[in-house]
């Protein structure tokens, strides 16, 4: 399976590299595309549709391309994979659930190979990022492999979107369904962050909002806690920075803690609302600022997953949660870098709105704060 990777600024521009990529012999059927939410998404979807190529597609806050981080643009990567290896389901939450719809893409990928693999990409849905795994799995099976990530739509907080030809919508779950038979894929979801402090109790939750951690407020907690300087008049972008830096780790038993981003708090009630459910009675710590050694964390688990299960990769694509670019700084450059040089493949990604894969130690879940690379490979 050959991969080949492009980028641009306008939909005019992708037509000029698209002309540059598509030569020879190398006939692409799938096109993996990442872009700003400023572009126009039919437009896109027609070039490719009106030369025989499916899309899996979403809209970002960020997208990045062998090493190279874009703000604003649309990076592309096109595969010549065999159209009888792989099958694209769109599904909007509506009429049905969002684990409805999730069940019926696992009993779809179940139907269409006896070994489905499942990627995904889904869009503003962020109270339903456990429903999506827990819809599948009930679908087709708990061992079954997933990986993915929530869209973006470059931090307005308006609705992120997942599209392919013929359907687009923020309330969009687009299934990228491939025969592991025929095409190996592996990954690993992790994050490199360390905990800070003892482990506090969420003592009052309700979905994705947490009210109280040990009986406080959990806004105030976390400002008082860790000691930042807080302008409430600065409107939401400050909150947001308060969760890229400092993330709830929930603790459990024998597997490696899921993260908590706190994507917005309310001003009235002091509460959080993070990126994901937070159970009541849950277990937490936060977490300290990251550093190289996150990275470094990061790095191993990949070479890990290399030397372990699979020591070469056609194609990479790469989930990376927004946080880790508001916290990271430059360093997120050297994380994605390093990572593809685990497998010295083509590599296309996006920043985040949440993330799906397995941890080191965990099962396939919903994570925020975490960098999801999987890598495929043709048998």
């Amino acid at each position: 399976m050959i991969a080949k990777t492009f980028k641009g600024r306008s939909i005019e521009e992708i037509k000029i590299a698209f002309k540059e990529h598509v030569k020879d012999d190398f006939i692409p059927t799938l096109a993996i595309v990442f872009l700003s939410i400023k572009h126009n998404i039919e437009a896109l979807c027609d070039l490719f549709q009106q030369n025989g190529i499916a899309v899996f597609g979403a809209t970002t806050s960020g997208e990045f391309i062998d090493g190279d981080i874009e703000e604003g643009c649309i990076t592309v990567m096109l595969l010549d994979i065999n159209p009888e290896y792989f099958k694209l389901i769109f599904m909007e939450t509506g009429d049905e659930t969002t684990f409805e719809n999730a069940k019926q893409l696992g009993r779809a990928g179940k139907k269409a190979f006896s070994n489905p693999a499942f990627i995904i990409t889904s869009g503003w849905l962020t109270q339903d990022g456990e429903n999506i795994i827990d819809g599948i799995t009930e679908g087709c099976g708990s061992d079954v492999t997933i990986f993915g990530g929530m869209a973006g739509d470059d931090l307005s907080l308006q609705g992120p979107i997942a599209f392919t030809y013929g359907n687009s919508s923020d309330k969009g779950l687009l299934g990228l369904i491939i025969d592991e038979d025929k095409i190996e894929i592996n990954g690993i979801a992790t994050c490199g962050w360390k905990a800070i402090g003892t482990t506090k109790t969420i003592t009052k939750s309700e979905g994705n909002i947490v009210y109280t951690i040990d009986d406080k407020p959990a806004l105030d907690m976390i400002i008082k806690y860790l000691g930042v300087d807080f302008d409430f008049d600065a409107g939401n972008e400050i909150v947001t920075q308060i969760g890229a830096y400092y993330p709830l780790q929930m603790e459990r038993e024998n597997v490696a803690p899921v993260m908590r981003t706190a994507m917005l708090a309310n001003r009235e009630d002091r509460s959080l609302i993070c990126a994901g459910i937070v159970p009541q009675g849950a277990k937490v710590k936060f977490s300290l600022p990251p550093d190289f050694d996150a990275i470094e964390i990061v790095v191993q688990e990949c070479m890990d997953v290399k030397n372990d299960k699979q020591p070469e990769a056609d194609a990479l694509i790469m989930f990376s949660c927004v946080s880790r670019l508001l916290s990271f700084g430059i360093l997120i450059q050297e994380e994605i870098e390093q990572v593809q040089n685990v497998w010295n493949a083509p590599m296309v990604g996006f920043f985040t709105y949440g993330e799906f894969g397995k941890s080191k130690t965990g099962k396939h879940e919903f994570h925020n704060n975490t960098c999801c690379i999987v890598a495929l490979k043709e048998k």
